[in-house]
């Protein structure tokens, strides 16, 4: 194992999207346990610092790969397929007018049971994004087709937290 392994081969496992999240959670642990800069406190700078770096990288890669937006947006980069949302915001006219009616809803939305109601519809469509990431990636192995799907659910993840901030508000 070096720093510049890929983060699925410094966690060990298969190169997909589909992961085990409790291998990697499980795998998390027992690498920093290994790496963490406070095993090596009383070390040579040297290793110190080496020992930061591993840590940092672990750490890195598992914020990376428990994540199913970023896991996915990496493995569209590692299958050439980069995402490239500042430069390309293409979408579907479909998912255009979705969108455009989800903000429409959120601007005359009031009541509670009305934001927790369009709350549960985005994490329905959040769902849908993610398996359809899963299939693309996985059974499919279209990384163009995930890449869209990423930039689809960029602004699913930016809406779904737009509809918390509005119900946070109305909580208070």
């Amino acid at each position: 194992m070096n720093l510049q392994s890929s983060d699925f081969e410094l966690f060990g496992l298969p190169e997909s999207f589909a992961i085990d999240r409790a291998a990697l959670d499980a795998r998390w642990k027992d690498l920093q346990r290994h790496a963490h800069p406070d095993r090596n406190a009383h070390a040579d700078p040297a290793t110190q610092r080496q020992a930061m770096q591993w840590s940092v990288r672990i750490n890195e890669a598992y914020q990376r790969l428990k994540d199913p937006l970023r896991r996915a947006a990496y493995l569209c980069e590692r299958r050439g397929a980069p995402i490239e949302a500042e430069n390309n915001t293409a979408m579907p006219a479909d998912f255009l007018m979705q969108q455009m009616q989800w903000r429409e809803s959120l601007d005359e939305t009031e009541g509670v049971a009305a934001l927790e109601a369009l709350a549960d519809e985005v994490a329905e469509a959040r769902r849908a994004r993610i398996e359809a990431l899963r299939a693309a990636l996985d059974e499919r192995g279209d990384a163009p087709e995930a890449a869209r799907q990423v930039r689809a659910l960029m602004f699913i993840e930016r809406f779904a937290s737009d509809v918390e901030d509005r119900l946070d508000q109305r909580g208070q």
